[in-house]
């Protein structure tokens, strides 16, 4: 599979055709595993079953990831989460991004990998080295707000230092993984939300900042639920 980006890196941008063969979705992979375990009682709260371990991983559909400023979903049920990700070329080079693992969360209370499938993975057209910002990586600021019926809400606000480091998520997906990471897509997991609960809204944005670099990068799309049929 191949993905059109660019490539922002020393002020400049060019085109980047990044190759890819397989995407994996992190989960629960909050540094601080105290407040992880805090967030699965949340969920098992609202009927969602959470993992005996954490973190996890779940592969998914790699023809899933898109650019697009819209996608279609099954229903209203669904949300998006701010993650960044590490594309991981086959020479070796990992550029980040940010994205948003959409998900179903009706289905997602009975079956979490595939609620993982149904929608798909959304992230930035614009990545950077991470090289460029590995040094102060942990004061990448994340974000991400909801449109709800025309008004936007802040949803998620943070910053990097509060989810594993590349190198620890590359290592984890890595021992659990057949081969290297070659040619791989990894979602990072996310933050806490801001609301207690989750946001079910008809636009999902995200930012990944760099206040030291004075940049970002950004992702947002509409969700449009598959309304169109008639009903009998």
């Amino acid at each position: 599979m191949k993905i059109e980006l660019t490539l922002e890196e020393s002020g400049q941008e060019t085109p980047l055709t990044f190759e890819f063969k397989r995407m994996i979705n992190a989960g629960y992979t909050g540094r601080n595993q105290a407040e992880v375990r805090a967030h699965i009682d949340e969920l098992a709260q609202k009927g969602i079953p959470g993992p005996a371990v954490t973190p996890t991983m779940y592969p998914v559909i790699a023809r899933t990831l898109v650019t697009d400023d819209e996608i279609e979903v099954y229903s209203n049920e669904t949300s998006g989460e701010a993650e960044y990700v590490l594309l991981i070329d086959g020479d070796g080079t990992i550029y980040v991004g940010v994205g948003s693992d959409h998900t179903d969360r009706h289905l997602e209370e009975t079956d979490i990998p595939r609620a993982k499938q149904i929608c798909p993975n959304i992230m930035s057209s614009v990545v950077w080295r991470l090289d460029e910002v590995s040094a102060h990586w942990d004061e990448l600021e994340l974000a991400s707000t909801i449109t709800v019926e025309g008004k936007v809400i802040a949803y998620q606000k943070g910053t990097l230092g509060a989810l594993m480091s590349p190198a620890e998520l590359m290592e984890f997906i890595e021992a659990n993984v057949e081969g290297d990471l070659k040619e791989t897509v990894i979602f990072s997991g996310t933050l806490a939300n801001l609301l207690g609960e989750f946001g079910f809204g008809e636009r999902f944005d995200t930012e990944l900042v760099d206040p030291k670099l004075g940049r970002k990068l950004t992702a947002g799309y509409a969700a449009l639920p598959l309304d169109y049929a008639k009903e009998d």
